[in-house]
């Protein structure tokens, strides 16, 4: 845990929350910002240089309530070998949020509904993070095929059919909550 000026005050795994320190220490943490010691990512969150030097950040800090999704779960899953240029994140549909400039993140406006539907903990990187599940991001895939491309969303789909792990019985019912199992059933008898 930091200490500056022989005052100590809460960090989680690197980061520093605004709501966790005193005024002085506050004002010690702006010193240290302008000095380049420490980097603000958003108002109310600093981070020590080296906590940057990680890939994967604590996306729940940078972005509460956020859910990882689309290629950032895909490449989560191992189902593809496209490699996102950002962090695919998941939000409420209204909400507003003030995002850092690193690392690069690209939200998604999602309903209340499907922002909580499909959705599990685990652990990224060494962070515990929301993200959509197996079933979910292969769905996911089919429904925004058009966007992502054809190509990479055969892929998706092929790559989870040759999965131990996969769960057909609830992938057909994600797929008709999502409205895709036409499209999904189209793509699995090309696949099996």
């Amino acid at each position: 845990m930091p200490n500056y000026d022989g005052k100590e005050f809460c960090n989680t795994e690197g980061f520093m929350l605004r709501d966790n320190m005193s005024a002085y220490q506050y004002h010690q943490i702006l010193q240290k910002v302008q000095s380049g010691e420490l980097l603000r990512l958003r108002p109310g969150v600093f981070a020590e240089p080296i906590v940057l030097a990680d890939t994967m950040l604590d996306i729940d800090i940078l972005v509460p309530g956020g859910v990882l999704c689309l290629y950032s779960a895909w490449e989560h899953y191992e189902l593809t070998t496209q490699i996102p240029n950002a962090f695919c994140i998941a939000i409420q549909r209204k909400r507003k949020l003030v995002l850092p400039e690193f690392p690069p993140i690209t939200l998604y406006y999602w309903s209340d509904h499907l922002l909580e539907f499909g959705t599990t903990i685990a652990e990224v990187h060494g962070h515990k993070v929301h993200v959509t599940d197996l079933e979910r991001s292969v769905c996911d895939a089919v429904k925004y095929r058009n966007k992502i491309g054809l190509d990479v969303c055969a892929e998706i789909v092929k790559t989870y059919l040759r999965r131990s792990d996969r769960n057909l019985p609830k992938l057909s019912e994600y797929a008709k909550k999502l409205r895709v199992s036409a499209t999904l059933k189209t793509y699995l008898e090309i696949g099996l």
